[in-house]
């Protein structure tokens, strides 16, 4: 059964169940397993890889507990995202961690873990020289932005001339500062790079990779042996976000790699890759209620419960993040009718708060769902808190080869009192009064 057919019977289950009201995630874990598969043996010709999901892509527990019985670990960015993935089992060399702004606890505590840490700046090196005093258990690196230029969106690409990421290779003298930073600190052993994610052309990522991998081979000479003996590939393959079609394989990706950089595949580096949306993104979806509909100016409008609060990327910057949106009945069958241009709205309380505008999908009535297509990465973690709105429910799913459907939950929705808590109900009373 593939991954339409999974979503289909999931839908019809959901709606049955009443598990979509108001809005509700759902992840295909049959589809996660597929991507984990597909990314193993498109990486296998390069060697010894340790696959990291992107824990920003779904910092849900349970999602990082599946991946790891996989055999992915997980890049953190933040003390939290290294929690979360402590919780789920993941932690020490299972861990691997980018910030550009990692504070000296974070940095003590994966040492302490044994957890891998990619440097992102000179300053960042010399508090680490005052860390490390005896052989580090981590696997300890440098990133590196190789400034080969932007993709199509400027917001997620990192390996501009001015980005804020790593060390900046093509900037006078930190190519020898970088060489002399390896010849001091022989405990540095990784080079990473990370070009961008969507909107990145593979051919971008691969010549980002081919420079850090210049880089590795002349500090290595430079050192007369192999001191830098892995490379942090980064993540960021673009998704399709147009049609049920995954975009860019692992397998191209790794072939465009290889036509690049052939010596990747020669077994003298280690790697580790760092995906996020591309293992996730096309194996989860949202799911909202039709609250209302109503007409303004001529153009019907229906009021979801998804809106900016649960997409703000796709509600801020539509031009780059547009979402395919499909109509359902209440029962989950798709809506029948003919397609008329209309407004999906959010319950938010700005006038931009809109999933779609003028989408033509079968004319939407109370009651009916809608579903926002390829958001399992992203979507379900990065909430956006505006009109104190709770984060709604996530719930996996499994499909039988009869179409039987399994729902296991994977986070419950934020009740109320939880929303009261995080608002300082606890300190209510503690200003002066007016």
């Amino acid at each position: 059964m593939n991954r339409t057919e999974r979503k289909r019977h999931a839908l019809a289950a959901a709606a049955a169940h009443g598990l979509a009201a108001p809005l509700a995630g759902f992840v295909d874990l049959a589809g996660i397993r597929e991507a984990v598969e597909d990314l193993t043996k498109a990486f296998a010709p390069l060697g010894q890889v340790q696959h990291t999901v992107a824990v920003k892509a779904c910092g849900l527990a349970p999602v990082l507990r599946f991946l790891g019985d996989l055999g992915v670990d997980a890049e953190v960015a933040s003390p939290g995202e290294t929690a979360v993935a402590e919780a789920a089992g993941l932690r020490g060399p299972r861990l691997v961690l980018d910030s550009p702004a990692k504070t000296t606890a974070e940095l003590a505590h994966a040492l302490a873990e044994g957890t891998a840490v990619n440097a992102d700046s000179f300053q960042e090196l010399a508090r680490l020289d005052r860390l490390v005093t005896t052989t580090p258990r981590s696997v300890l690196g440098v990133r590196i932005n190789p400034q080969v230029g932007a993709g199509r969106i400027g917001d997620t690409s990192t390996a501009t001339a001015m980005s804020k990421f790593g060390i900046p290779l093509r900037d006078d003298g930190n190519r020898a500062r970088l060489k002399d930073a390896f010849a001091r600190r022989p405990w540095l052993t990784r080079l990473h790079v990370h070009v961008g994610s969507q909107g990145c052309p593979p051919q971008l990522m691969a010549d980002g990779v081919a420079a850090v991998h210049e880089l590795a081979e002349a500090i290595n000479a430079d050192a007369g042996h192999r001191q830098v003996t892995s490379i942090d590939l980064g993540g960021g393959l673009p998704v399709d976000f147009a049609s049920e079609d995954q975009g860019p394989t692992y397998a191209e990706y790794v072939a465009t790699l290889l036509a690049r950089v052939p010596a990747l595949a020669g077994g003298r580096y280690g790697f580790v890759t760092e995906f996020g949306r591309s293992l996730l993104a096309k194996n989860g979806f949202l799911v909202s209620t039709v609250e209302y509909t109503k007409v303004a100016g001529g153009r019907p409008v229906a009021v979801t419960h998804a809106g900016a609060q649960v997409a703000a990327r796709t509600v801020l910057q539509p031009e780059h993040w547009p979402l395919r949106l499909t109509a359902l009945d209440p029962s989950g069958a798709p809506k029948a009718g003919p397609a008329v241009p209309q407004d999906i709205a959010g319950p938010l309380c700005f006038a931009g708060d809109l999933l779609a505008r003028e989408r033509p999908l079968p004319l939407l009535e109370p009651g009916d769902l809608v579903v926002a297509h390829d958001t399992g990465a992203y979507y379900f973690g990065a909430h956006y808190a505006y009109n104190t709105l709770p984060r709604p429910a996530v719930h996996g799913f499994t499909v039988s080869g009869r179409g039987e459907v399994r729902f296991t939950p994977i986070r419950r929705a934020q009740t109320l009192s939880e929303l009261v808590a995080d608002a300082g109900a606890e300190y209510a009373g503690a200003l002066p009064r007016a």
